[in-house]
């Protein structure tokens, strides 16, 4: 065949299509920083698994076996109000209100613990298979992560399972989600084991933000403070970020 011959092949085939266009990405997720806005005092030795505000009371969940405990906080002040054990020595993870009732996740154990927001006590245990690391609820459902990149939805009456989702940076699978935090029908996740914080769409599993906390250890986080893990919507864009054995929290504006 000739050189004009081939040429000639090459532009009738792109003229009907049979030469694949080339794809063209998606833009990248944005990446921006909390906006400090006040420092809040925080229990150094609070292994912080769950962070959520209800009532205008500050709820804390906090972890380790033998040592996890539920807690409320003033939310100005950081002071520790009231503070209960958890049943069985076990390891405590996130946490949600739902209700008069609040939930508590475990790590290892497979059971999940419903509270009596009131008088915070323990009313029953409920079996959940697998790991519990963070929690929040929607309104209409829990979501809970297990430390991979699924993120799983329960009747928020028993625990039943009721669907998921796989969550993705750029397209790519996001594994490492803790702590969670349901906002306006979107879910905020702590990435461990990193200082980031993510923003995702549970309806189609897409980080559509990504917040690099890490500025905030410079301001008096000691290098022997464990990562960023502990998120609570105030209002608006602003929310209250701490770590486990941080000795502050920060009341930050995340927006982007």
């Amino acid at each position: 065949m000739t050189k004009s011959l081939l040429w000639a092949g090459v532009i009738l085939a792109v003229a009907v299509g049979t030469v694949s266009p080339v794809a063209h990405a998606e833009p990248a997720v944005p990446v921006v920083e909390p906006v400090v806005l006040e420092e809040i005092a925080h229990d150094p030795e609070a292994f912080t698994q769950g962070f959520e505000i209800s009532g205008g009371v500050l709820y804390e969940g906090t972890g380790q076996a033998g040592q996890s405990q539920m807690r409320t906080l003033d939310p100005d002040t950081g002071e520790v109000t009231r503070a209960v054990d958890i049943p069985g020595d076990y390891f405590g993870e996130g946490i949600t209100v739902v209700g008069d009732r609040i939930w508590q996740l475990t790590y290892r154990d497979e059971v999940a613990v419903e509270w009596d927001r009131a008088a915070l006590t323990p009313v029953r245990e409920v079996p959940v298979p697998g790991e519990g690391w963070g929690l929040c609820y929607d309104g209409e459902r829990l979501i809970r992560s297990d430390g991979t990149n699924r993120l799983m939805f329960h009747d928020p009456t028993d625990f039943t399972e009721t669907g998921g989702v796989d969550v993705t940076r750029d397209g790519r699978a996001l594994n490492g989600l803790n702590e969670l935090e349901c906002v306006d029908g979107q879910v905020w996740a702590n990435l461990w084991p990193s200082d980031n914080i993510v923003r995702i769409d549970p309806a189609s599993g897409a980080v559509d933000l990504v917040v690099n906390a890490a500025g905030l250890r410079a301001r008096g986080i000691p290098p022997s403070a464990q990562v960023l893990n502990g998120i609570a919507h105030v209002g608006g864009s602003q929310f209250l970020l701490t770590g486990k054995d941080w000795p502050k929290t920060f009341r930050v504006q995340m927006s982007g």
